[in-house]
């Protein structure tokens, strides 16, 4: 009994390891088959981080792909790519990066293969930038410093013999002998370095006159020589206060005050300047002024002595409208407007006048307008001038006829010139005429330098 029930259990053994026999992970006959798991894409870009110099050049990021084609894509103005073998599995991406004038900056391309995308980081230096544009000092002798960012390898250069510089660390100083002559000068600084060669200027007064001289039949009634104080009189002179984009698209905001530690305005060395810079916030800010804006002048001599600053973008104005117009009946341009002078950076060292009314105005291109074109209008003094008499409106630019203009006696439509009219003084930046072939920020900071006003009228 008890050798029959072990042969039993043998046999039963047997039975059982002949049906679990077979490949192992075999599938029953009658299950549905599974689908494999597609391979994962692989996608490998080298390098993930390109690190660009500011000038403009074309670097290579190598792709490798386990599928079969690849593409890539940059929404940054400054970066542009071309694309070799992206229908392989091995390719290049060229990436040409724009000549950078401004801060470091950062980019992203996005490298896509299948399903799967990578990402390069671009990040090209900042090219060299200066503390300031412009070195503004008076005729005597004396020294400035000018900062240099974004550049530890470069040398500095003079192309004038009244001024020396040299380098400490970071910073260009500025040594500069005293001016004799009655005329201002300007001295290129040429600052150079890992490819890049950027320019700032010293612009030196002239040791001036220093008497008011006198005009025949007329009498001074009013000037500013800009002498007192650090700030405007407010008792004379009011700031104007916009956003930008407030008339003509002009890019600037205009404040009264402090931005970021800077004045838009300020007095020194007996000047007036009106600075143009971009704010810690990446805003456009500058200044613009009324004088006597309630009461204005009819009629008289009007002088202005003005240095323009340089650069694509800039528009500085010596303008003036009618005091306490009623927009709602006159409106612009029957109201008149007189643009003693304005010049812009895209047309260095052009200044012109104009004249506006209902009859004759820029926006059917019918403005009484002439220009002429002289030279260091922008880094040199010039005087700019208006003689206005009920019959006759004269400018002039150091002393010589700009624009003429008779009173036709027919009215308001084309004679709106017979009321008070107050001085402006503004820098704008870009806008529609300043900005017509776009702006350039490198440029940033400029100063408009005016060294008087002065209002003559007849005895």
């Amino acid at each position: 009994m008890k050798n029959m029930s072990l042969f039993s259990l043998l046999c039963m053994a047997g039975l059982l390891l002949a049906c679990g026999g077979g490949d192992e992970g075999s599938i029953p006959s009658g299950t549905p088959d599974i689908p494999e798991t597609p391979n994962e894409v692989k996608l490998s870009v080298l390098p993930s981080v390109l690190d660009a110099m500011a000038l403009e050049d074309t670097y290579e990021i190598k792709v490798t792909t386990t599928s079969e084609g690849w593409t890539a894509h940059s929404t940054d103005g400054w970066i542009s790519l071309t694309l070799e073998n992206g229908e392989s599995k091995e390719g290049v991406i060229k990436v040409t990066v724009k000549e950078n004038k401004d801060a470091e900056r950062y980019g992203r391309i996005t490298v896509t293969s299948g399903t799967q995308s990578e990402y390069v980081q671009v990040k090209q230096k900042g090219g060299i930038r200066f503390s300031v544009q412009e070195v503004l000092c008076t005729s005597g002798a004396g020294n400035a410093e000018v900062t240099v960012y974004e550049s530890d390898d470069w040398t500095v250069q003079s192309d004038a013999d009244w001024v020396t510089v040299s380098r400490d660390k970071a910073r260009v100083i500025v040594a500069y002998t005293a001016n004799t002559s009655l005329t201002s000068r300007t001295a290129t600084i040429a600052v150079t370095g890992e490819g890049q060669k950027r320019m700032f200027f010293v612009i030196q007064e002239g040791a001036g006159i220093t008497a008011i001289p006198e005009r025949e039949g007329y009498e001074l009634v009013w000037h500013d020589e800009f002498t007192e104080g650090t700030e405007l009189n407010a008792t004379h002179w009011r700031h104007e206060v916009q956003n930008a984009g407030w008339v003509n698209n002009e890019l600037q905001n205009y404040v009264d005050g402090v931005v970021n530690g800077k004045r838009v305005t300020e007095l020194s060395d007996g000047k007036l300047r009106i600075h143009c810079f971009k704010g810690d916030d990446g805003k456009i800010y500058s200044g613009r002024v009324y004088a006597h804006e309630s009461e204005g002048w009819q009629y008289g001599y009007i002088e202005a002595r003005m240095m323009l600053p340089k650069g694509k973008g800039t528009w500085p104005a010596f303008w003036m409208m009618p005091c306490n117009v009623d927009w709602n009946k006159e409106g612009w341009p029957k109201c008149g407007e007189i643009d003693i002078m304005e010049e812009v950076g895209v047309v260095p060292n052009e200044v012109s006048s104009s004249l506006h009314a209902e009859g004759h105005n820029h926006t059917n291109g019918t403005q009484v307008t002439h220009a002429m074109t002289i030279e260091k209008a922008e880094g040199e003094f010039h005087t700019y001038a208006i003689e206005w008499t009920a019959q006759n409106i004269t400018t002039y630019v150091d002393g010589k006829v700009q624009l003429t203009y008779d009173n036709d006696n027919k009215g308001v439509v084309n004679w709106p010139y017979d009321k008070p009219y107050y001085i402006i003084f503004n820098l704008a930046w870009g806008g529609s005429w300043g900005g017509m072939q776009g702006v350039d920020e490198s440029a940033l900071p400029v100063t408009c330098v005016i060294d008087y006003i002065r209002v003559f009228q007849k005895k």
